[in-house]
């Protein structure tokens, strides 16, 4: 298995691209994600830390690098699912020249969003979050109450979500023959947001909708999985399983009791024996870490990463 670092961690406090290549290299890790934080100005000193070998990339996190004019991360400043047609062409055109950066960088895939259902008024994840915060004190009222806003707040999102999903399908489509044409995978990310799509019920028919399979794949990101698991929605270990034959990789970040994610391996809540039960020769880990965590923590993750049972 190859072990990377994501530039998430440091791309934000560096001017220069070679400089920052060398940081994360330093680790002693076998390769970095370029992350959907790196701005067009770092982007000269990346190719030279590359050209000189002093670096390797294994995957790079769309959008990468940021569109010309934008200068913190935002994978989500475009979506495939959005309702009009301008937007999906900025997410079509920026997603391409992030296909065609991996080429040039040496990486053969491409970690990406899937988009959102929108909804102008009441929206569901203010009533769950609401009931969730009623639930952490209360008792068993609270907890049954919990249960019946999650399940209307589903309802409204299966319902409102269809002509979203329709717009998903079609705008992952339009970019498989460029993807092919670059060698790059396309690694559809599990995410954290209540709202965002593919719902963790429908990725395996995204991915069946997609075909594929040497292209289309999915990307587990243990603290997004495990965050789903503290909504009650899904149990990590159900992800895994169900989507083990079509992944590509993991974005690896521990979850704190209280909820916070990208926390240092072994610091929080995760099962990381049940997680390694499922990592695989051909697996991408990828540590994805806050830029609140400090370099020990970092060197202390990979340890513990790297006395995993598999």
């Amino acid at each position: 298995m190859k072990i990377c670092l994501s530039s998430c961690w440091n791309s934000h406090r560096h001017t220069d691209g070679y400089e920052m290549l060398e940081e994360l290299m330093a680790f002693g890790v076998d390769a970095v994600e370029l992350s959907h934080g790196v701005r067009v100005s770092l982007v000269p000193g990346i190719f030279r830390a590359l050209d000189e070998g002093k670096a390797r990339v294994a995957s790079v996190h769309n959008f990468c690098p940021l569109p010309t004019g934008v200068f913190a991360a935002a994978p989500n400043l475009y979506e495939p699912t959005a309702r009009t047609r301008d937007e999906q062409e900025l997410w079509f055109r920026h997603t391409i020249k992030t296909i065609d950066f991996a080429q040039r960088v040496g990486a053969d895939l491409m970690v990406i969003h899937s988009g959102s259902a929108r909804f102008l008024w009441g929206h569901p994840e203010k009533r769950r979050a609401a009931a969730e915060s009623k639930k952490e004190g209360g008792g068993e009222k609270e907890k049954k109450l919990y249960d019946q806003v999650l399940e209307k707040a589903l309802r409204r999102i299966r319902k409102k979500q269809k002509p979203y999903y329709g717009r998903l399908v079609e705008n992952f489509q339009r970019i498989l023959p460029f993807a092919q044409e670059k060698g790059v995978r396309i690694a559809i990310e599990n995410r954290e947001a209540f709202t965002e799509l593919p719902l963790d019920e429908d990725m395996g028919k995204l991915l069946n909708a997609l075909g594929e399979p040497g292209v289309y794949g999915y990307w587990h990101d243990t603290g997004h999985a495990q965050l789903k698991e503290r909504m009650g929605l899904r149990m990590h270990r159900e992800a895994l399983e169900e989507h083990r034959s079509r992944q590509f990789g993991f974005h690896l970040h521990d979850v704190s009791e209280e909820g916070s994610d990208h926390c240092p391996l072994g610091s929080g809540v995760i099962d990381w024996g049940m997680v390694s039960s499922y990592f695989r020769p051909d697996d991408l880990l990828v540590l994805e870490m806050s830029p609140r965590v400090r370099s020990e923590e970092i060197r202390r993750s990979l340890e513990f990463l790297r006395g995993l049972p598999v």
